[in-house]
C-alpha cells in the first residue's frame, strides 16, 4: 500500500533494517503486510516509519506516550505471572486502521511532540526492576511498528531479569516477526474477528497474516500466547463466526491457549454501535468451551465466575478473578491443581502476586542514568 504524503516528524529517525529500495527511487517498508512504498519525506500508514535519505527510519525511538504500572491481568494475561505488576507503555501510531479503536488517542496520534523526550531502553529496564515489576508491556499501540526500540528494551530487560510482553494485533511479516519474538516472553494477540470481510472493511488489513503469526508463535516459539477478541454487536459476534474461530484455535493452536472475549464500548469512528451485552460474552464463552477451549474468559465486565480459571481435569477453581483482582489460589508450587494434580497451562510462580487492580503512573526521569 502506498502511504499518503506526510511530513516526517522530528526528531531525526533511528536506523531500521526491514526495507528495500525500489526501481522508481522510492523505498518499501517490509515490517508488515502493508508494504508501504515511500518517497523521501513520506511516512507509512503507521506514521512512525518513514523514508529519509533513501532509507526507512523509526521516528519514535526513545520516546513514549507515558508509563504506568498495571496489573498484568489488564493486558489481558491470565496465565502469565498472575497478580504481578507490569510496567506498560506505548509510543504513537499503528499499522491497522480500526474504526473502533479503543486507544485511538495514542494509536492514531500524529502529535509526536507530545511523546516523552527520554525513555532509553536501559532506563526502562532500570525502572521496571526498581519498581518491582516482573515484566514490561509494549502496549497501547502495536509494538511491531517500533520494532527496533522494543527489541532494544527487551534485551535490556532480559539482562535485568525483567520479562517482556507484546500486546499486538499480530500484523507483521515473517522475517521481522521471527526477530521480534526472539526477545519476547509472552504475547496477547488481538484476533479481531474471523472473517476477511471484517478485517478489510473495519481494520483495512487482512486476516491471514494474523493467523500465520498465531501459528508461528504457538508452534515455533516458547512465547506464552493468549488471544483477545473484542466483540462488537452485529459485526463479529455471530454464533457461526464464534464457532469457526474457536474451533480453529483448538485445531491449529491447541485447547490450552486462553481466549478472552471482551466487551466493546462505542469509540473513535464506531459510535453507532451499542455496548456489548453481557449475554453475548457468556454465549461466546459457552461456544468456546463447547469446542474444546479449556480457558475462555469474559472481559471488561465484573464476572467472578467467568473470569476465574478452572482445572480442566477436575473442575476445581484454581484462580479466583474478578476483573483484575485475584482471590482464590489453588495451584501448587509447580503450577498444578492442588486438588487433582493436573498441570495448568501457563507461566506461574509458586505464589501469586499481590498487586491487585491498582494503576500507577510513573515518571521515568528519576531512573535515568
Amino acid at each position: 500500500m502506498d502511504a499518503t504524503a506526510s511530513t516526517i516528524p522530528a526528531p531525526t529517525g533511528h536506523p531500521t533494517r526491514f526495507w528495500h529500495r525500489l526501481d522508481d527511487g522510492r523505498v518499501q517498508c517490509d515490517v508488515c503486510p502493508r508494504a508501504c512504498k515511500l518517497a523521501d519525506g513520506q511516512a507509512g500508514l503507521c506514521f512512525v516509519r518513514a523514508a529519509q535519505g533513501g532509507e526507512i527510519v523509526l521516528n519514535t525511538y526513545g520516546r513514549s506516550s507515558g508509563f504506568c504500572i498495571d496489573p498484568i491481568e489488564k493486558k489481558p494475561l491470565n496465565h502469565f505471572l498472575p497478580g504481578t505488576p507490569i510496567l506498560s507503555f506505548g509510543t504513537a501510531g499503528c499499522n491497522l486502521a480500526c474504526t473502533f479503536c479503543q486507544n485511538w488517542d495514542i494509536s492514531k496520534s500524529r502529535e509526536t511532540s507530545k511523546l516523552a523526550a527520554a525513555a532509553s531502553p536501559e532506563t526502562i529496564a532500570r525502572a521496571a526492576s526498581a519498581l518491582g515489576c516482573r515484566s514490561v508491556a509494549y502496549t497501547y499501540n502495536d509494538p511491531v511498528i517500533f520494532h527496533e526500540y522494543a527489541i532494544d528494551i527487551a534485551q535490556a530487560c532480559r539482562e535485568a531479569g525483567v520479562k517482556s510482553v507484546a500486546v499486538t494485533a499480530g500484523y507483521v511479516n515473517a522475517e521481522p516477526r521471527e526477530e521480534f519474538y526472539r526477545h519476547m516472553d509472552a504475547a496477547n494477540v488481538d484476533l479481531k474477528a474471523f472473517t476477511e470481510e471484517f478485517y478489510w472493511r473495519v481494520t483495512k488489513g487482512h486476516l491471514q497474516p494474523v493467523l500465520e503469526t498465531l501459528e508461528y508463535l504457538v508452534r515455533e516459539t516458547g512465547v506464552w500466547v493468549e488471544l483477545t477478541t473484542l466483540l462488537i454487536p452485529g459485526e463479529n459476534d455471530s454464533e457461526r463466526e464464534l464457532h469457526e474461530m474457536t474451533a480453529w484455535v483448538v485445531e491449529r493452536l491447541g485447547p490450552h491457549v486462553p481466549m478472552h472475549f471482551t466487551a466493546f464500548h462505542p469509540d473513535y469512528r464506531m459510535r453507532d454501535k451499542g455496548r456489548t451485552p453481557h449475554e453475548t460474552l457468556i454465549r461466546a464463552q459457552r461456544i468456546a468451551h463447547r469446542n474444546g477451549v479449556r480457558y475462555a474468559y469474559v472481559g471488561n465486565v465484573h464476572d467472578l465466575g467467568r473470569q476465574s480459571t478452572y482445572c480442566h481435569g477436575c473442575g476445581e477453581r484454581l484462580i479466583g478473578r474478578d476483573w483484575h483482582v485475584l482471590s482464590e489460589w489453588r495451584l501448587d508450587a509447580q503450577g498444578r491443581c492442588a486438588n487433582c494434580g493436573t498441570p495448568a497451562a501457563g507461566v506461574f510462580e509458586p505464589a501469586p502476586g499481590t498487586w491487585g487492580a491498582r494503576r500507577q503512573a510513573v515518571d521515568l526521569s528519576s531512573f535515568a542514568a
